[in-house]
Order: C-alpha cells, then structure tokens, then sequence
C-alpha cells in the first residue's frame, strides 16, 4: 500500500491507497482543493470543517446534477432494450441449465444395470 501526501484547506494529510493509484488520489485531492477555493472565495468561514462540509456539499451537488442528466435521444430507449435482452438472456441460461441437469439425470438412469 502507498503513502500519499496531500494538501487541503493549507493542511497535509498523509493517505494511503493502492500501488499505483497515487496520481489518481492526487488528482482527486486536486478536485476537492478546487471546490475548497470556490467555498473560500465566498467569504470567510468559521473553521476547517465547515469549509470542508461546504466542499463536499458542492461536490455531492455535482455528483447529483451529473446523475440527473438527460441521456442522449434515444439513449434510454436503447438502454431499456438492452437490459430487456439481459433479462431474456439470463432466462434462456436458466433453462438450459436446469435441461442440462434434466439430460444427465435421464444418462444416470440409463447407465444403471
């Protein structure tokens, strides 16, 4: 596991993650950096934690209207498609799983003496 130091809010963190995931953690703790500067720039506030509530706050707003986003036109109708030949396909897997078993039950009794 490795070690990364980061800066948020004028403070360091140290932080573990996964071999080779820490510019990935930098670049996340670069993200937060940025909404911890938007935060800032509304005025000052009263203590580390609420400008890091805040920043979350707007990050999870982010997260949120991204979620929210219209899909493509057409988009859901495919999506809707492909989740209904998912559920066909699984189906058919369960039949021939359940003839399968049915074929080596009949071999098993006409192997008997």
């Amino acid at each position: 596991m490795a070690q990364v130091s980061i800066r948020l809010n004028g403070y360091s963190y140290s932080v573990g993650c996964q071999d080779g995931e820490e510019h990935h953690l930098q670049a996340m703790a670069a993200q937060v950096e940025r909404r911890i500067e938007r935060v800032r720039s509304l005025g000052p506030q009263s203590g580390e934690s609420r400008t890091l509530v805040l920043a979350a706050l707007l990050m999870a707003d982010e997260i949120h209207d991204l979620s929210e986003a219209k899909l493509p036109s057409g988009a859901s109708e495919t999506l809707a498609r492909a989740e209904q030949i998912v559920r066909e396909n699984r189906l058919r897997a369960e039949k021939l799983l359940l003839m399968a078993e049915r074929a080596e039950s009949i071999a098993a009794e006409l192997e008997r003496p």
